[in-house]
Order: structure tokens, then sequence, then C-alpha cells
């Protein structure tokens, strides 16, 4: 059997009704589970000898609005000895966008879950710092949400093909 079946039913027989669905695209398998199960996952996924997933590779969210649940956190695991990735996602309500965070699980996803706070204003219950990432402290909003403003500021930096035809002609001299 190979890592990614095993790890799909590994999680089936962990997690039961927990596990909404598995998918598969373009080669590529994304388990789809409850929010409330995902430390229980990242744990399975992580420990189980036979899968050794103990890599999280990356973890982003994405705003389907104005769909509900509004959004998904998504995470992507690779088992370094059996090279293969494993996806996972978690859909989240947008009235209560709130995951558990796998921090203590994966000590990498403290910084990946900031940036998915800062950029969609998912939150990760228990996370040790929940504090914006990228941008300043005092910014207002959450700038990946479909719904944010874009504000339309007048560009800060023009490009001037002049100098950079004058720059060829020099070079050339």
């Amino acid at each position: 059997m190979d890592t990614v079946e095993g790890a799909v039913s590994a999680l089936r027989q962990a997690l039961g009704e927990q596990v909404l669905s598995v998918e598969s695209f373009r080669g590529e398998t994304t388990v789809v589970v409850a929010r409330e199960a995902i430390v229980e996952a990242a744990r399975l996924l992580r420990d189980a000898p036979e899968l050794q997933f103990n890599l999280l590779a990356a973890l982003t969210a994405v705003d389907y609005l104005p769909e509900e649940p509004r959004f998904a956190v998504v995470y992507k695991f690779y088992s370094l000895p059996n090279n293969r990735f494993l996806g996972l996602r978690v859909p989240v309500p947008g009235d209560d966008p709130e995951v558990p965070t796998i921090e203590g699980v994966f000590p990498n996803a403290n910084w990946h879950e900031r940036e998915v706070y800062d950029m969609f204003g998912i939150t990760f219950k228990g996370h040790s710092d929940m504090r914006r990432i990228l941008m300043p402290h005092d910014w207002e909003g959450h700038p990946l949400r479909k719904d944010y403003p874009l504000g339309y500021e007048e560009v800060q930096f023009t490009f001037n093909f002049d100098d950079i035809d004058r720059r060829k002609r020099y070079a050339r001299e």
C-alpha cells in the first residue's frame, strides 16, 4: 500500500466521521477534516511509523466568499523517507474563524499560522504568540480577504525607461 493511501486509511480509521471527504486532483490527495480533528490528524501523520509525514511543508488559507463555510485552512505535509505529499483541508465558517493550533505538533506552524491570521483573520486557538507577522501591528483589516477594501493608492514608484536606454548606450560605448 502506498504511503498516501495508508495515511488516508489511518485517518479514516482514527477520526471516523471527522474525515469529511477525500479528494484527488492531478495526483495530489487532500483529506478534508473537521476543525476539531486537525491536531489529532497532524499528530497521527507525524507519529505513525509507517507514514512518517515529518514535515509541515506549507500552511495557508483560502477565502471562498460568498460561499459558506467561507474559509479553508490548507495544510501540506511531506514524508521525507517516503517522498510523498499529503494535504489536509479544514473548512472554517466565516462567523467563527478559529482553528486549533498545530504548533505543539509541528513547531514551524507558529509562523505559518501567524501569517494566516495576519492575512485572513483566522485565529488559531492555543497559539503561543497570535499577533501580526507581515503587516504593521496597528494595521486594520486582513488584506487577503475578498471583502478587503483595495483603496487604490497612488503608485509610489515609476519606472523610467529613458534611464535604462541611456545606461545601455553607455555600456556599449
